[in-house]
């Protein structure tokens, strides 16, 4: 992949360094991170989610069991289903709208494990807010 400022960096369309040839790409993978020529990690972020939400329906089963403790299953979320998604975002600088998607991912996650609550007072389901949420 050829990265450059130069407008005509971009018109060259492979690279020869020594007796070999490299073609130019677009996106490619280097120890499992996507590497895109304008330096984005929209496609990354995109692929992690993709991994964390079927890494969480792996462990499905056991995040909406009955059986296992609120602790445990958060357990389980931050051991299994978190470093999926978020593996090797120390490098990342997030936008907005990426911090959003990943929070977005978060919540949804936590939302399944807490389940629906069941109101007291008209004793109808409703699903949980934000804020409660990050308290629980």
């Amino acid at each position: 992949m050829v990265m450059s400022r130069d407008q005509n960096a971009r018109r060259i369309h492979s690279v020869r360094i020594d007796n070999s040839t490299f073609e130019r790409v677009e996106v490619f993978k280097y120890l499992g991170t996507t590497l895109t020529n304008l330096n984005s990690i929209t496609e990354e972020i995109k692929n992690r989610l993709r991994s964390g939400n079927a890494c969480y329906h792996s462990v499905q089963n056991l995040l909406s069991s009955r059986l296992l403790s609120k602790n445990l299953k958060i357990r389980i979320y931050r051991t299994i289903i978190s470093p999926v998604a978020l593996c090797g975002c120390e490098t990342w600088s997030l936008t907005l709208r990426e911090k959003r998607k990943l929070r977005v991912f978060e919540n949804t996650v936590l939302r399944r494990i807490f389940l629906p609550r069941r109101e007291e007072v008209t004793e109808e389901w409703r699903r949980l807010h934000n804020e409660e949420v990050n308290n629980l």
